[in-house]
């Protein structure tokens, strides 16, 4: 592993059927109760809700690097939830992010070398 951390970023936006609201937002409450418990690589993983679409959902996942995102990606209650959402979603849009400025927690030793990031593409 290099000196730098690279933290990588997704956000995932999904579009649920119709009446499928419920039953998604309990899968989505037990996965990210093994996220806090069993991942301290994932320095973030948010879901939010969007106002006036009640069938939309956003995630933010913020990863201290590659490995915290493949132990992610292995877990079982991220494997449920990969196997089980598909029966909800309208659709799926997934981004990956590459940090081109902002503001980073202090003190949080995951991301202390963020600004690695900002010399990349974007940043360029």
């Amino acid at each position: 592993m290099s000196e730098h951390i690279v933290p990588i970023a997704i956000v995932v936006r999904f579009t649920l059927h119709p009446g499928a609201e419920a039953e998604f937002d309990e899968l989505v409450a037990a996965t990210t109760a093994g996220i806090r418990a069993y991942e301290p690589g994932t320095i973030v993983y948010t879901v939010h809700r969007v106002d006036g679409a009640p069938r939309e959902r956003i995630f933010y996942e913020l990863y201290r690097d590659r490995e915290a995102l493949n132990h992610h990606q292995v877990q079982p209650h991220t494997r449920r939830f990969m196997a089980e959402r598909e029966r909800f979603l309208e659709s799926r849009q997934a981004d990956f992010l590459a940090l081109a400025d902002g503001k980073v927690p202090v003190g949080d030793q995951s991301l202390q070398s963020a600004t690695v990031f900002m010399e990349g593409p974007l940043g360029e």
